[in-house]
């Protein structure tokens, strides 16, 4: 195996992070909230627009060179920019290539980020409201579609989900305990998509949409965006936030398919790990507070698996032990994560993942003495997974 090289340890920081409004914000472009989310990132940062030389976005799945007009919106000629296409994947490779590119002097501040209107496109018209599909026509056709009963990635983390009950016995119950923890940590984020509170029973008793998987074990839709913003550790240092040290970074991509092997119950999220956990110098004991990709309850469990979090087979009930709450082992998506908070394909995971390493928040939402976030994504037909480790600078 190749070795990480640990001299991108610890040479860059997140000294800007924003989102956008979350949640329904009809009328407002993914583009719009990208930028909104972008300006809140650079405002946060105390820097000006002028000192931003690289920009890395992912864009909306039918957008051709999106960083473009990102960078005409707010006004920028760039030194290093490119726009990234693995899904959920995308938010930490940007962070990661942009710490590749100071590195290598191809630029000095970079900020990164990524939109989405699901919401709104959603919810156009009845038809779309049904359908319910957020990828451009274009790319729907397949060879077993919706007349077979296969309805996208709701579907295929469900077959996922399935096989690991059956190897692991692994249970519903299982799942909601990950859905309330995540409802819980979005009703002390004031941004939170989700306002009401949510039990087991409730869990329960919600609409099936794709066995085993309810209503609550289904990530949201949201017009959301989040954005942060990278620079070396000597600039970092001058600025005015707190800087956030970016410790290490992972890929690993299971391109033979999601239904290959024993891709849907050991996800890529193991070889990625391992990769970011060797070029921080940590191990999962480290780890003091995850911000993880929850398109659905179960990656939830598959990824504390692979991540080194609980064996193989006992996620579930590590979930269920309230491991995944504020004060309990590994506080998860704290903000609320995709479950609860919003959706925006794990961008805003990274965004919760600095501001808990800032230790700015109110005693409610700060995990306590925390030095170490994992964030994770995971996307791209379910085979393409990042992660991205922070710490205290």
């Amino acid at each position: 195996m190749i070795e990480p090289s640990r001299d991108l340890s610890d040479i860059c920081a997140v000294v800007g992070a924003g989102n956008s409004r979350l949640g329904r914000v009809p009328g407002v472009s993914s583009l719009d909230l990208l930028v909104e989310a972008m300006r809140n990132a650079i405002a946060d940062s105390g820097l000006k627009i002028s000192d931003i030389d690289g920009i890395i976005c992912r864009g909306p799945d039918d957008s051709y060179c999106h960083h473009q007009r990102v960078g005409e919106r707010l006004g920028i000629n760039n030194r290093f920019g490119t726009t990234l296409d693995n899904g959920g994947a995308s938010q930490i490779m940007s962070v990661a290539l942009a710490t590749m590119a100071i590195k290598a002097g191809l630029a000095t501040t970079v900020i990164c980020g990524y939109g989405r209107d699901a919401w709104s496109r959603t919810h156009v018209t009845e038809e779309a409201r049904v359908r319910n599909e957020t990828r451009p026509s274009s790319q729907r056709p397949q060879e077993f579609g919706p007349e077979y009963g296969y309805f996208g990635a709701v579907a295929a983390h469900a077959f996922g989900a399935t096989r690991h009950m059956h190897l692991y016995g692994t249970t519903r119950d299982h799942f909601g305990h990950v859905a309330v923890a995540f409802r819980e940590h979005a009703l002390r984020n004031p941004d939170a998509q989700m306002k009401k509170p949510l039990t087991l029973a409730q869990y329960h008793e919600a609409q099936p949409i794709v066995a085993p998987f309810g209503l609550f074990d289904c990530s949201l839709r949201s017009d959301a965006a989040g954005a942060v913003i990278v620079t070396s550790k000597e600039r970092a240092r001058d600025l005015k936030q707190p800087p956030v040290s970016i410790k290490g970074f992972g890929t690993h991509n299971n391109t033979t398919g999601w239904f290959n092997n024993d891709n849907m119950i050991v996800t890529a999220a193991k070889q990625s790990g391992e990769t970011a956990y060797k070029m921080a110098g940590i191990g999962p004991d480290d780890v003091d507070t995850a911000q993880l990709y929850d398109c659905f309850t179960y990656m939830v469990v598959a990824q504390l698996e692979d991540y080194g979090f609980a064996k193989k087979g006992e996620g579930g009930p590590f979930a269920a032990s309230g491991a995944l709450r504020m004060g309990g082992r590994l506080p998860t998506n704290t903000s609320g994560g995709q479950l609860s908070e919003s959706h925006a394909e794990g961008m805003l995971q990274v965004v919760e993942g600095v501001r808990q390493m800032r230790h700015t928040y109110p005693a409610e939402r700060q995990v306590k003495d925390a030095e170490i976030a994992l964030v994770s994504g995971h996307g791209g037909n379910q085979v393409c997974h990042s992660t991205l480790i922070l710490g205290r600078a």
